[in-house]
C-alpha cells in the first residue's frame, strides 16, 4: 500500500527510526482502523520484492541501525518469507505488526502482536511474540489482554495502548491498570502526537 521512513511511534522500539512497509490487505476489520484503505488488497499498485527491497536501501542512511517494520492491513496474510530474507541480507533488521490472526511466515528479529476481538491471534504465534500490545477501548479489554499472557514467553513485553478516539476516557484506567499490575507498560501512538506517518 505505501512504505516511508518515520519514527517508531508504538510500543517497544518508540522513537526509533524505522523503514515502514505497509502491506495491503486485512480480514480483521477492526472497527477503530485508521488505515481502513489497506483492507483491499487489489486498490494497491503490486511490487516485487527486489523493488520493495530497493526502496528500502534507498530511504535509509548508509552505516546506521537499519530496522524494516512490516505493517498493514494484515501482513500475515502474505508469504513474507522471501521479503523478509532479503531484506535481512541487506542489512535490516525486520519487525512486524501483526493481528495474529493467521499463520506465521518469514524472518523475524522483533514480533509485535497486536490480537483484536474481531478476529483471534492463532495460538502457535504467542510463544513467539516479543511483545504483546493491546488496545484499550473499554473496560472488558483488560482482562482479555491478561487472557494471553500465560501463552506468551517471560520475556514478552507487555503493552497497553488507548485506542486514540477514546484515550480520553480509557488514559486514567489503563494508569490505574498499570499501577496494580506493573507487568504492563503504557504504549502511545507518539506518531499522532509529533504528526509524522
Amino acid at each position: 500500500m505505501e512504505s516511508f521512513y518515520t519514527l517508531q511511534g508504538e510500543g517497544y522500539h518508540q522513537g526509533k527510526a524505522a523503514y515502514f512497509i505497509r502491506l495491503g490487505g486485512c480480514d480483521v476489520g477492526c472497527v477503530w482502523c485508521d488505515v481502513k484503505e489497506s483492507w483491499d488488497t487489489d486498490t494497491h499498485p503490486k511490487y516485487s520484492i527486489e523493488q520493495i527491497v530497493d526502496m528500502a536501501l534507498k530511504a535509509v542512511p548508509e552505516g546506521k541501525e537499519k530496522i524494516a517494520v512490516i505493517t498493514g492491513g494484515e501482513p500475515l496474510m502474505h508469504d513474507l518469507t522471501e521479503l523478509t530474507q532479503l531484506l535481512q541480507q541487506k542489512g535490516f533488521k525486520t519487525h512486524i505488526e501483526t493481528s495474529g490472526a493467521h499463520p506465521v511466515s518469514g524472518s523475524w528479529d522483533w514480533i509485535c502482536l497486536s490480537p483484536k476481538k474481531f478476529k483471534a491471534p492463532l495460538s502457535g504465534i504467542l510463544p513467539l511474540a516479543n511483545e504483546l500490545k493491546v488496545v484499550i477501548f473499554n473496560k472488558s479489554d483488560f482482562d482479555w489482554a491478561e487472557s494471553f499472557t500465560s501463552q506468551l514467553s517471560s520475556e514478552c513485553k507487555l503493552y497497553l495502548q488507548p485506542e486514540w478516539d477514546k484515550k480520553e476516557v480509557v488514559m486514567p484506567l489503563i494508569i490505574d491498570y498499570i499501577q496494580q499490575h506493573p507487568d504492563w507498560r503504557l504504549s502511545l501512538q507518539i506518531h499522532k502526537y509529533i504528526g509524522v506517518p
